[in-house]
């Protein structure tokens, strides 16, 4: 009698990734590490030719794992599960039919209409920014946190290379040059790994937030914390609440007397959705020494947290301060950058699916906060999302 091997079961679904169309952003949603973690998993893996180019990885490394490259058509009539970075363009959710899943970054509280479109074409929607972000078990999910982080390492960098003196204290034999006096506003995750950064390359370093809990973490790192005096600022879920009117020209006016004795500002504040709040104003640069930088990572192409910031421009005011729009560091960083994103990607399409099907447990925290929209309807409308600025 002769005994067979039964053959491997082939694919049930596919995962696809596309190149970026966004205007800057150079990463990509799938590296060739957790592509290759896919297969293995028994998902079929279709890249877009020349989607990991900018981020560095070329398409023989994801041939290698066993990917197929194809065209960005093919790609998108093929995956049942697609991939992206930044929310889709107008030509890609058009081509997005019932059935597919997309998961991104789809910023839903500001693409309302976008959402719903797709909800009524039955595309099943997952956005990472509505992930909760406390679970433990999210975390490898929580591609927010993997970005910010990136964003603020790079902000570090940025800030010192824009500078036009020493960050730490050199003595030399023609003098003494005193340490750059650096404030990061903002102790989330992007804020954390900006102080960090900033405190190894030498300068002195305080940490602002308006959550005094965020005290701990700021001087684990060696920098100061500075706090506001108004009302405290943490909500629900670690995150900074949103002040009253009144509150926030009094935490304004109380920052920016603070602002005027630093040489450099880095700030991380951003609103999903919403216009980020003004923390430096232009009365506050007038007052800013000539020389002295912003780093702003909420910037938009409408505004920032600092007076005049416009996302990838570098300004220079008329007193000679650096204003430096700096909304997209991650994808600065695109290689470790996607290299994150991509492990959040396999983490929350594993967390989604189960024995090679789509399985959405509406009773699950996790799925019932991240899937947007599911079999032709908005499960989570984006009017509904959570309103709390997270500090980034």
């Amino acid at each position: 009698m002769t005994s067979t091997t039964p053959s491997a079961k082939p694919p049930t679904l596919t995962v696809g990734a596309l190149r970026e169309t966004a205007d800057r952003e150079r990463r990509v949603a799938l590296d060739p590490e957790a592509a290759a973690a896919f297969i293995a998993k028994g998902f079929a893996v279709s890249v877009e030719k020349g989607a990991g180019s900018e981020a560095r990885f070329p398409d023989a490394a994801y041939l290698k794992v066993g990917v197929t490259m194809s065209t960005r058509e093919d790609v998108i009539a093929k995956s049942d599960i697609l991939a992206v970075v930044r929310p889709p363009d107008a030509a890609l959710a058009a081509a997005l039919r019932s059935g597919q899943m997309l998961v991104g970054l789809v910023e839903p509280l500001a693409n309302t209409d976008l959402t719903a479109d797709l909800a009524t074409r039955g595309v099943t929607v997952v956005a990472f920014e509505l992930l909760p972000r406390t679970i433990s078990r999210a975390q490898a999910m929580d591609a927010v946190s993997s970005q910010a982080s990136t964003a603020g390492y790079r902000a570090g960098i940025l800030a010192a290379a824009s500078f036009d003196r020493y960050f730490p204290m050199m003595i030399t034999a023609s003098g003494t040059a005193r340490p750059a006096k650096l404030i990061v506003i903002g102790a989330g995750v992007a804020g954390l790994q900006a102080i960090g950064t900033a405190k190894r390359l030498g300068a002195v370093v305080t940490g602002y937030d308006v959550r005094a809990a965020s005290q701990g973490e700021v001087e684990s790192l060696g920098a100061e914390f500075l706090t506001s005096s108004i009302a405290a600022g943490a909500a629900a879920g670690g995150y900074a609440r949103a002040m009253t009117a009144d509150e926030a020209v009094q935490q304004q006016d109380e920052l920016s007397t603070h602002l005027e004795s630093f040489d450099v500002i880095i700030t991380t504040a951003k609103v999903p959705g919403r216009t980020p709040p003004l923390l430096v104003t232009a009365a506050t640069l007038t007052a800013l020494a000539p020389g002295s930088v912003c780093i702003d990572l909420a910037a938009t192409d409408q505004r920032g947290n600092v007076a005049g910031s416009i996302d990838g421009k570098r300004l220079v005011t008329d007193g000679g301060v650096i204003v430096v729009g700096a909304g997209n560091l991650a994808s600065d960083l695109a290689t470790s950058s996607s290299h994150m994103y991509a492990r959040n990607v396999l983490a929350m399409v594993t967390s989604l699916t189960k024995d090679g099907v789509v399985t959405i447990d509406p009773t699950d925290e996790v799925h019932a906060a991240v899937v947007v929209s599911h079999d032709g309807h908005l499960t989570t409308a984006p009017s509904a999302a959570p309103t709390k600025a997270p500090v980034s």
